[in-house]
């Protein structure tokens, strides 16, 4: 077996402790790139997306804060109208910093609880 990098190793670590913990709530998943940032609310027991954000369509640049929260917004707004109030957060490999944080804070205001 390959030896798997840090960032894979806490993807998994991650995605176990949110399996363990999550019941029949859906995922709210993170991903994180050099120029945007996505979010999913996945059910996992269909496997089916059920809302998607991104700062794809944004003006400016999709890799700050501000670009962040726009979607956090955007995705608890979109979870809303497909009758989602609860989820688990899953961060991926990334650390609970900047623009994840940024994005989780902005979802928690916009209604979601996790």
């Amino acid at each position: 077996m390959a030896k798997l990098s840090l960032f894979e190793r806490r993807r998994r670590r991650v995605r176990t402790a949110i399996r363990s913990r999550a019941g029949d709530r859906p995922r709210l998943t993170v991903h994180r790139t050099g120029q945007h940032i996505y979010a999913q609310i996945i059910d996992d027991a269909q496997g089916r997306t059920l809302a998607s954000a991104s700062s794809l369509g944004s003006e400016g640049s999709g890799a700050n804060v501000d670009a962040a929260v726009k979607v956090g917004k955007d995705i608890a707004a979109a979870a809303k109208k497909a009758g989602v109030t609860a989820v688990v957060f899953d961060r991926g490999g990334f650390l609970f910093h900047g623009r994840v944080k940024a994005l989780a804070d902005a979802a928690r205001e916009g209604g979601l609880e996790f």
